[in-house]
């Protein structure tokens, strides 16, 4: 008799980034977005039905929101004479890399790395390899290494990590510390390093995610002078009527959210950093970010695009997802730095 099949409880977070990436599928196909890289990593791509207007408008905001501090981030290190690095936890099947390496500001970039659940990494590995359009903005063949039992992959400008992030940062994530014989650390703490977490501290308790970004924080604090900023999209302000039907139906998925517990309204969101000793930190809405934030040609283009009735229900949306930006300056680099955010754009009354 075979033994019982240990449950898999994180099977359902994972889906999530399978949901994220149809997402993406659909924002491209429609025009929203410009993506050649998302159908990759979607299997049969070219059979995925388009996802509602409602889906798509949210997609790209939280995209170009994303794109926005990222570039900006970029910028400022060029600005500094430094090449950056980025650390994407949780990245699930983004692709932020590959249109930040085949674009204008590629050659900002110091390193790209990637992490996630193992069974995410080999997936993406896999499709890494197996795909030319991929594998060569990584390098020649001979500079791509499949490690881990194909769950890492490292390349000279782009490594994937597999990690449990709820786990001891020191041990999930100590090989970007560590010293490999005459190699020095993946993390370079001379650099502007930027992480990003895209809709992953929210399934996980506010004491994983604070350990986690206290980590990154006491790693540089301790090893240099440096700038380190993260970006946090997530749901929050779950409470009310809108957000109890969230959770419902998140549960129904065996799906859960306790990273959203500590957060009942936008203005609480940058304590994530600041209690940790961030230099600065803010957030605002995607439903702010939209109305106030997107350049007015793009908002005026992706009004065109699909019949949106739903208004009201967008905005509902919207105003349960922000972005939160914080910044921790080492030493006395912070003034070109603090400009780093959103720069409100001015839309004309009637595209409101």
């Amino acid at each position: 008799m075979l033994p019982p099949q240990a449950h898999d409880t994180d099977a359902p977070i994972r889906l999530t980034d399978n949901d994220a990436a149809l997402a993406k599928l659909s924002a491209v196909r429609q025009n929203y977005l410009s993506d050649p890289f998302i159908k990759y990593f979607v299997p049969r791509a070219s059979l995925q039905p388009p996802r509602p207007p409602l889906i798509n408008v949210g997609t790209f905001v939280r995209t170009v929101a994303i794109d926005d501090l990222v570039d900006q981030w970029l910028d400022l290190s060029s600005a500094e004479r430094k090449k950056c690095q980025i650390v994407s936890l949780g990245a699930g099947s983004d692709t932020r890399f590959w249109k930040l390496a085949t674009g204008p500001r590629k050659d900002c970039l110091s390193k790209y790395i990637e992490v996630d659940f193992p069974e995410i990494t080999m997936k993406k590995a896999m499709a890494i390899k197996k795909n030319k359009d991929l594998s060569a903005v990584l390098g020649v063949p001979e500079d791509i290494k499949l490690e881990q039992g194909g769950t890492a992959l490292f390349s000279p400008l782009y490594d994937l990590l597999p990690a449990d992030l709820r786990q001891d940062p020191s041990v999930a994530l100590g090989s970007l510390t560590t010293v490999t014989g005459n190699a020095p650390p993946i993390l370079d703490v001379s650099l502007p390093t930027l992480l990003i977490f895209e809709c992953v501290l929210v399934y996980m308790s506010s004491r994983e995610s604070n350990t986690l970004l206290h980590w990154f924080h006491a790693y540089f604090s301790s090893h240099g002078d440096g700038i380190l900023g993260a970006i946090v999209y997530e749901m929050f302000g779950l409470g009310d009527s809108f957000g109890r039907v969230m959770v419902s139906n998140l549960k129904t998925r065996n799906v859960s959210l306790p990273g959203a517990d500590p957060y009942a309204t936008v203005e609480s969101l940058p304590s994530r950093f600041l209690n940790l000793n961030y230099t600065s930190a803010r957030a605002l809405t995607l439903k702010d970010i939209r109305r106030n934030y997107i350049a007015p040609e793009e908002f005026v283009r992706i009004s065109k695009l699909e019949m949106l009735d739903e208004v009201e229900e967008l905005d509902l949306v919207l105003e349960h997802y922000a972005i939160t930006w914080g910044l921790t300056t080492l030493g006395s680099q912070s003034a070109p730095w603090d400009d780093w955010g959103f720069k409100r754009k001015e839309q004309d009354e009637e595209d409101e």
